[in-house]
């Protein structure tokens, strides 16, 4: 494996919990102010609320960040941006999911195909990645064949990246705790 694994991370947690939060901050500490820091965006501007929730995101960021907004091809995100001494931040996984699912209407076995595709890509990432994703199987089942596959794939992909991360990190409450690795920033 090349590069990536000294400093892959997953982020875990909640609606907001703080996941981004934590992220954003590992990033810039990551890229000690001389790395490209990129951050890939999986959510797209499909109605009012969620362009103005995406300004604000940006916003935050700042002008440092360059973003690079890719709902479905997150293999290729990684490869056309990160080198060396870059920062991917890949925000948010689940929503990704939920693309594959829905807007690409990817039957079970080639969302799993394309998950392991993407766990690949990380480990042989040459840049920093870090990952953030929902932690979805803490509630109730769903009631419906849909969703219970979405809840699933997000298991099973969660698990797959905490095999290749070096670092998993759960957030509850803006607190987090360090599942593998060294604890965060």
């Amino acid at each position: 494996m090349t590069g990536c694994m000294r400093a892959s991370t997953l982020i875990l947690g909640g609606a907001k919990s703080g996941k981004t939060a934590l992220a954003l901050r590992l990033a810039q500490t990551l890229a000690a102010g001389q790395g490209r820091l990129v951050y890939i965006a999986t959510a797209q501007a499909l109605d009012g609320e969620m362009t103005g929730r995406i300004r604000r995101h940006q916003e935050e960021r700042g002008p440092r960040w360059t973003t690079l907004e890719e709902p479905l091809d997150l293999v290729g995100a990684l490869g056309r941006a990160g080198g060396p001494g870059d920062v991917l931040l890949v925000d948010c996984l689940t929503l990704w999911l939920s693309n594959l699912l829905t807007l690409a209407g990817l039957e079970t076995g080639a969302v799993e195909a394309r998950a392991g595709e993407f766990c690949q890509a990380v480990a042989a990432c040459r840049a920093s990645v870090i990952l953030v994703a929902n932690e979805v199987g803490l509630g109730i089942v769903p009631d419906n064949a849909l969703a219970r596959t979405f809840r699933d794939q997000a298991g099973r992909l969660n698990q797959n990246l905490a095999q290749v991360c070096q670092n998993v990190i759960l957030v509850a409450a803006g607190l987090p705790l360090a599942l593998k690795g060294a604890p965060p920033i």
